[in-house]
């Protein structure tokens, strides 16, 4: 896309310098001719006047007199048919020349010529001159024209880096603008669409949860029920009891097999992590703008945390929380990470985030990850978007504790198949 901007508008900049150059370029060298043959000719009137003085007053023709309105080099031929004299003056030029002639009053004439490379020379330097002009705004107009396909470029690179990165997952809101309408009204709406997916996909892993619980709760309601039928005197009844058991276990794995490969898939992005060194980084990120405050941020980690997650989602989760207690809390930060956790897959990492604030009212807690509630005023989008982005890897965002505001997020563990490059062979049972 630079590519063919820049090709664009430097052709469109040559093309027009062309045009307006080369009709220049011959008017400037016509103009040298012609200023050149104008003084030439005043020359040679002036000259012509002295000598239809000198005639009409019957004195003899004496050139030595007008030698001073002869050009340096120049030559000055004067006839008289009348009397058959030709009279001349200066040395004779053989070369190209310039040449005006006019009639005097005793039908004669003067012809006065000078040696044209001076002239030539001169348009040659005019002719230089303009095609210097011609390439110097060349040259300014591949400047500029870098600077606006680099100034279009950027922007629409970013853009499509966005709306990549938004197909994959990624509901970062970036509040990037270029100061183009149109970039500036399609990062607006990959915002507004960020926002409406996160949500979207939020809804609908939460419906997947509801159905999982609810489908796992009947089945073990279910196999209840049937143990209790395999117990019965019945023997035929207790063999089918037994087998309609075993199919509704089968049905439990597979529903386990199910929601397993829904986490997978949803969290494709996410790899082995070095928490301690990640959110090592991220807390000196933040260390400054909690100085300007007046306040501090504490830092407790266990040695050897591993979480699956993607590093920018990560940051950008830890991040949202850390500005929800720089904006709405108050007193030290604390950001705790520790591997006793258990989450919807197993054991999994625990990282939070508390503050010593008046922490979070209990009618704003039931809501507080939904779009648009805030209890400071903002916008009330920076939870809902964290807790989508931790979704998207596996993970969970939890409000722990309402007094002190403590938010805590569980990541997964990451096992041996989840090293890049190997491939763990799966176990197989019969179906």
């Amino acid at each position: 896309m630079r590519r063919r901007i820049l090709l664009a508008i430097l052709l469109a900049v040559t093309v027009t310098a062309c045009l307006l150059g080369i009709p220049l370029g011959y008017t400037a060298t016509a103009i040298v001719e012609s200023l050149t043959r104008d003084n030439l000719a005043g020359r040679v009137r002036q000259i012509a006047a002295t000598l239809d003085d000198e005639v009409a007053n019957g004195r003899d023709l004496d050139l030595n007199r007008v030698q001073l309105a002869v050009p340096p080099g120049g030559h000055l031929l004067v006839t008289l048919p009348d009397t058959g004299q030709r009279l001349s003056l200066g040395p004779e030029l053989q070369s190209d020349t310039v040449t005006e002639e006019v009639p005097i009053v005793q039908h004669g004439t003067v012809r006065l010529s000078i040696d044209a490379a001076p002239m030539r020379t001169r348009q040659t330097q005019v002719a230089l001159l303009v095609a210097l002009v011609v390439v110097a705004t060349i040259a300014i107009g591949f400047v500029v024209a870098s600077v606006t396909a680099r100034r279009l470029a950027r922007p629409l690179r970013h853009v499509a880096e966005r709306a990549s990165r938004l197909g994959a997952g990624d509901f970062r809101l970036d509040r990037t603008r270029y100061y183009v309408h149109e970039l500036d009204m399609v990062a607006e709406a990959l915002d507004a669409s960020a926002t409406a997916l996160a949500q979207l996909v939020q809804r609908e892993r939460e419906l997947v949860g509801d159905v999982s619980h609810q489908l796992r709760s009947r089945l073990t309601s279910l196999q209840l029920r049937i143990e209790e039928l395999t117990v019965v005197p019945d023997e035929a009844i207790a063999h089918e009891a037994r087998a309609a058991l075993e199919q509704a276990e089968r049905l439990a794995d597979v529903l386990d097999e199910l929601m397993a490969a829904a986490r997978e898939a949803r969290a494709v992005g996410a790899e082995p992590v070095d928490l301690g060194s990640e959110l090592l980084g991220i807390a000196d990120e933040w260390r400054a703008p909690l100085r300007a405050e007046g306040r501090s941020l504490k830092l407790k980690l266990q040695d050897g945390l591993w979480g699956k997650v993607s590093p920018a989602r990560l940051r950008e989760v830890i991040g949202v929380l850390l500005d929800n207690a720089l904006r709405h809390g108050s007193g030290t930060v604390t950001l705790a990470a520790r591997g006793d956790g258990t989450g919807a897959t197993g054991p999994s990492v625990v990282i939070e985030v508390s503050d010593l604030g008046a922490g979070v009212p209990d009618e704003l807690a039931e809501h507080i990850f939904e779009r648009g509630v805030s209890g400071g005023g903002s916008t009330g989008l920076g939870l809902a978007l964290a807790r989508a982005l931790i979704d998207s890897d596996g993970g969970r965002l939890e409000l722990s504790t309402k007094r002190p505001a403590t938010f805590t997020v569980f990541l997964p563990v990451p096992r041996a198949g989840d090293v890049q490059g190997v491939r763990w062979p799966a176990e197989r049972s019969p179906r």
